[in-house]
C-alpha cells in the first residue's frame, strides 16, 4: 500500500469527508447481503475504515451482542473515527497484518483493495484472520472508461486508486488466492447517489435505465457500478 498517501494526510485533504456521506447506504448493502445468505456474525472487523461511519451504521442496526473493530493507517481518519467508538465498536490505528490472534466472524474491506500496491499479498494475510469476508470493490473498468483516456489518472490522483476492475477480473482475482466466491451483487452507487453535477444528472438516466434491462451490459459499458462479494 502506498502508506504515505493516509498516514501523512493527503488523501484526507482531498477527501476530507472520508466518504461519511456514503456509509449509510454502504451498509444497507453490507445488511442485504447478510441477510440474503442468512448469516449473523458477532464479530466484524473493517479493514480501511476511514472515520467509522459503516461500522457506527451497523453497530446502531445490529445486535446488542455483536463487537466491531475498525483498523485504519490514517492518524486523520483514526482522530474521526472517535467520536463513533463505544463499548462494542472500538478503533485502531494501525495495519491489520500486525493485529495479533485476529479471528473475526467477517471482514469488511469495502473500497479498499484498489488502493492496495500488492492486492494478492494482502488478500492472502487477510483469508485466515476471518470466516467470512465482504468485499465491495469499484468497477471502474468498463468501455466508457476506457474510451475517456484521463478517467483512470483522474481516478489515481483524487482517490488514489491503484487497480481497476471489471466483474471478470475481480472474481478472478479472488480465485487466484483461494477464496471461496459465496454470492456477489452489483451495487449502483451512481443511480442510488445524487448527482453532484449537471454532467452526473444526465448521465444518471441512461445508466438506471440500463442497470434495470441488464447489469451486466450496464457495468461493462458505464462506470458507477460496483461488485460486492461474500467469500470465505
Amino acid at each position: 500500500m502506498t502508506f504515505e498517501l493516509y498516514t501523512r494526510g493527503s488523501y484526507g485533504e482531498k477527501n476530507p469527508t472520508w466518504h461519511v456521506e456514503h456509509s449509510a447506504w454502504k451498509a444497507q448493502q453490507i445488511l442485504r447481503m447478510l441477510k440474503r445468505n442468512h448469516l449473523a456474525p458477532k464479530t466484524f472487523a473493517e479493514v480501511g475504515c476511514g472515520a467509522g461511519e459503516i461500522l457506527k451504521q451497523l453497530h446502531d442496526k445490529l445486535d446488542v451482542n455483536v463487537h466491531f473493530v475498525g483498523y485504519d493507517i490514517s492518524p486523520q481518519a483514526h482522530q474521526l473515527s472517535q467520536a463513533r467508538a463505544s463499548e462494542r465498536l472500538q478503533f485502531k490505528l494501525m495495519d491489520f497484518a500486525e493485529e495479533k490472534n485476529a479471528d473475526f466472524d467477517l471482514i469488511l474491506l469495502m473500497d479498499v483493495v484498489e488502493h492496495v500496491e500488492d492486492y494478492y499479498h494482502f488478500l492472502r494475510e487477510i483469508k485466515p484472520r476471518g470466516r467470512y469476508k465482504l468485499l465491495h470493490l469499484p468497477l471502474e473498468l468498463s468501455a466508457q472508461t476506457v474510451l475517456r483516456g484521463n478517467f483512470f489518472r483522474a481516478v489515481h490522483e483524487s482517490a488514489g486508486h491503484l487497480h481497476y476492475f471489471s466483474k471478470e477480473t475481480a472474481l478472478q482475482m479472488l480465485a487466484d488466492v483461494n477464496y471461496n466466491v459465496l454470492d456477489y451483487a452489483y451495487t449502483a452507487g451512481a443511480v442510488d447517489f445524487a448527482p453532484t453535477s449537471i454532467k452526473m444528472a444526465l448521465a444518471r438516466l441512461p445508466r438506471k435505465v440500463l442497470f434495470a434491462l441488464n447489469q451486466d451490459f450496464a457495468a461493462r459499458l458505464l462506470a458507477g457500478f460496483s461488485l460486492l462479494v461474500l467469500a470465505e
